[in-house]
């Protein structure tokens, strides 16, 4: 997994499970006790499956008897009514980590489906679709790994990966070319620098400060083009990012432009989760 700490993972599950069932679970420990039971999962729309070796994973942490075997693989598109994958075991242990198992994978897969639909949009342009740290508290690696799957690529994983001065930063420096030079005194040769501008006056600020890379901020469509046009002519080598706003309907019009990349806080923060469901043979 590209952005996945395996460590990380096996910590959260264990602490999710231990929210869902801080005492056991009541319901099946006292209905079941040595059955086995068989069951689907099924796929109740179209999407792009991510998260299968994740759901696979709770199952490793609570019952080592419980099987599952697979149909598809992250990444894989899916539809409706199509079986995912089978899982065999103790009734009892199966129902435990159904919920937070399909949780998680009914969430990736929205999100990695939302991604698949808008990198197919720009295919055919050098242009790439990234995500933004707009994600759920606690599900960040496992969301941008999402994203990757989906077919768009991963911006900054944090506020430690790379400097990125905003327009409040800019207001408390009080220029562009005063934050720059008092994050690069500061950080070491290996740190990228990017700058927010929102017009034409604060793209020439940034290009004379010397920065690694431009993310032009809620700009027109025409706008967009002078700016790729003003920083093409002054400096071949600066990454151009546009950002705010990028629905899908603009998407080929901003790939037009000629930007880099296009970031959109929407592959994470507003997907609705894809429906999957596990059903048991009687």
């Amino acid at each position: 997994m590209s952005t996945m700490n395996a460590f990380e993972l096996d910590r959260n599950l264990r602490k999710w499970l231990e929210e869902d069932m801080p005492f056991g679970d009541v319901t099946s420990d006292n209905i079941f006790k040595d059955q086995v039971g068989s069951g689907n999962l099924v796929a109740k729309e179209d999407g792009i499956i991510c998260g299968i070796d994740i759901f696979r994973q709770v199952y490793n942490i609570i019952d080592d008897q419980v099987n599952i075997v697979s149909k598809v693989k992250d990444g894989d598109a899916v539809i409706t009514s199509q079986i995912i994958g089978t899982i065999t075991g103790p009734m009892a242990s199966i129902l435990k980590g159904e919920r937070l198992g399909l949780n998680i994978m009914q969430r990736l897969s929205a999100i990695a489906t939302m991604s698949h639909k808008y990198a197919q949009v720009v295919k055919a342009y050098p242009t790439e679709i990234v995500d933004t740290r707009k994600t759920t508290p606690g599900l960040r690696s496992l969301e941008k790994y999402a994203v990757k799957v989906g077919g768009c690529g991963n911006h900054r994983y944090s506020l430690s990966d790379a400097v990125m001065i905003k327009d409040n930063h800019i207001a408390g420096a009080g220029s562009i070319q005063n934050a720059v030079d008092m994050v690069k005194k500061n950080i070491p040769h290996t740190i990228k620098v990017e700058v927010e501008v929102e017009n034409l006056e604060e793209v020439s600020q940034a290009i004379k400060a010397q920065v690694d890379i431009i993310m032009l901020d809620n700009m027109t469509n025409n706008m967009t083009r002078q700016a790729v046009k003003l920083i093409r002519e002054k400096d071949k080598n600066i990454t151009i990012e546009a950002s705010g706003n990028m629905t899908m309907d603009r998407l080929v019009e901003v790939a037009k432009t000629g930007v880099d990349i296009i970031s959109i806080g929407a592959l994470t923060h507003s997907v609705v989760a894809m429906d999957i469901s596990l059903k048991f043979q009687k």
